[in-house]
C-alpha cells in the first residue's frame, strides 16, 4: 500500500503497522487494561445519527472557528502527543509544518522530541504546550516560563495522568524509554530493519522540554518511572488555580469528564477544557468524551470553550461533536499513524482528507458554517 492509496484512518493505520516495529506500533495503537474505553470512544459516535436539511445553498462552506482566542481555518487540530520522533525521524517538525499548511492548531508535549521553542519560531499557526504537574513545583514554574519565553499562546495541563495507565501491550513487548525489550520485542525490531537504520542515521533521540530538569542519560529514567516517580498525585484544584493565575493567559485543562470538574475549571479562571480520556490509555471503563459532551456544554458552554478528543476518525465525527456544542475537536492517533507511515506528507494527506470530509459533510447537512450546526441536526438512537 502506498500513501496515495490511503483514504481513511484505517488505511494509515495499516501502513504504519507495516513500517513500525511491533513494540512501537502497539505503543501508539494500544490502550489500558481490556481497551474497552478505547473502543467505546469511536463507537459512541455510532449511537448518534445526522439529520440533514437540503436545498440550503451550500456552494461555499466556512469551516473556521475561534477557540481559546485562536483562529483556526478548520475545526480539527493535532493534539499534543509524546515521543513523536520514535514514529518518524521528523516528529513534531512534520506535524507543525502540516498543521500550518492547513491553518490549524498543533501541540507540543512536555514529553515531545523537538523543542517547543524551535517549532514556535519556525511556524506561525496557533501552538499549545501540553505539560504535566510535577512534585517539583520549581519544575512546573520553569516549564511555564519556558513556554512564555518561546511565545506559546495556550498552556494545556493534562490532569488525567497523575499516574500511568496499565497498558498491557507495552508490558508484553517491554516497550519503554529507554528500551527494555523482551526477546519477542527484540525480534520485532530485527524484522523491521529500515526503522532502525532511520533511527541511528538521524539526530539522537531526546526530550528537550525535560533536558534541563531530568537526567535521561544512561537509561536512568523510563517513561513509566517518569509517571510514577515525578508526577504529583496530590495535585489539587488549589494547585492548578495558582498555575492559571501565574500564566495569566489562555489556559486549558485536558482530561476532564464530569460536569462538576468543568464547573471548577470555570471557577479557577480556565479559558478552555478538553473532554478526553487520553484515548482510552488511562482509566479503562470510563465514559467516552462524546457521551459526556452535551451535558457539559449545557452546564458551562456559555462560560468556557469546550473541546473534545478521543476516538475521532472521521469528518462526520467532528460534525457531530460541533453540533453538540464543541468549539473544536482534536485527534492524536489520527495523525500519528500518517506520521509513522510517511512523515509530513502523511500528516498533510490525513489533514486534507479530514478537511474534505468536514466540508462535504457540512454541504450534505445543509450547513454553510460551523455556527449553523446544532442539535437539530442530530438524532440519538
Amino acid at each position: 500500500m502506498r500513501l496515495s492509496q490511503c483514504h481513511n484512518f484505517h488505511d494509515f493505520r495499516k501502513l504504519a503497522k507495516r513500517r513500525l516495529p511491533s513494540p512501537i506500533f502497539n505503543y501508539i495503537d494500544g490502550a489500558a487494561d481490556d481497551e474497552v474505553t478505547y473502543n467505546r470512544n469511536t463507537a459512541s459516535f455510532e449511537d448518534c445519527d445526522l439529520l440533514p436539511n437540503v436545498l440550503a445553498g451550500v456552494e461555499n462552506i466556512d469551516m473556521s472557528v475561534t477557540v481559546m482566542g485562536q483562529k483556526l481555518d478548520m475545526p480539527f487540530y493535532c493534539s499534543p502527543t509524546a515521543l513523536q520522533r520514535l514514529f518518524h525521524h521528523d516528529g513534531e517538525r512534520a506535524v507543525a509544518a502540516a498543521a500550518e499548511k492547513f491553518g490549524t492548531m498543533f501541540g507540543v508535549s512536555s514529553l515531545g522530541t523537538v523543542s517547543l521553542k524551535e517549532v514556535r519560531q519556525k511556524h506561525k499557526n496557533p501552538q499549545v504546550y501540553q505539560f504535566y504537574f510535577h512534585k517539583d513545583r520549581g519544575l512546573n514554574k520553569a516549564m511555564m516560563d519556558s513556554a512564555k519565553e518561546a511565545g506559546v499562546e495556550v498552556m494545556m495541563l493534562t490532569v488525567d495522568s497523575i499516574t500511568g495507565g496499565n497498558r498491557e501491550r507495552d508490558l508484553r513487548t517491554g516497550f519503554s524509554i529507554p528500551f527494555r525489550l523482551t526477546l519477542g520485542g527484540m525480534f520485532q525490531f530485527a524484522i523491521k530493519p529500515m526503522w532502525g537504520i532511520n533511527y541511528v542515521t538521524h539526530e539522537g533521540f531526546k526530550l528537550p522540554q525535560l533536558d534541563d530538569h531530568v537526567d535521561m542519560s544512561g537509561g536512568a529514567l523510563s517513561i513509566g518511572r517518569y509517571f510514577t516517580e515525578m508526577l504529583d498525585p496530590s495535585m489539587t484544584w488549589d494547585d492548578v488555580a495558582e498555575m492559571v493565575k501565574l500564566w495569566d493567559g489562555q489556559f486549558c485543562l485536558k482530561g476532564l469528564m464530569s460536569v462538576e470538574d468543568a464547573k471548577k475549571a470555570v471557577d479557577i479562571g480556565c479559558t478552555g477544557i478538553i473532554l478526553s480520556n487520553h484515548g482510552g490509555r488511562q482509566l479503562d471503563g470510563s465514559r467516552s468524551p462524546f457521551d459526556q459532551l452535551a451535558e457539559i456544554v449545557d452546564a458551562v458552554g456559555d462560560k468556557i470553550d469546550v473541546i473534545m478528543d478521543s476516538g475521532v476518525q472521521r469528518g462526520t465525527h467532528v460534525i457531530k461533536a460541533l453540533s453538540l456544542g464543541a468549539k473544536a475537536v482534536g485527534g492524536g492517533r489520527f495523525y500519528l499513524f500518517p506520521l509513522a507511515a510517511a512523515g509530513q506528507p502523511g500528516v498533510e494527506r490525513a489533514l486534507g482528507l479530514m478537511r474534505e470530509e468536514i466540508r462535504r459533510g457540512m454541504q450534505l447537512m445543509g450547513c454553510k458554517s460551523v455556527a449553523e450546526l446544532s442539535r437539530k441536526n442530530l438524532k440519538f438512537r
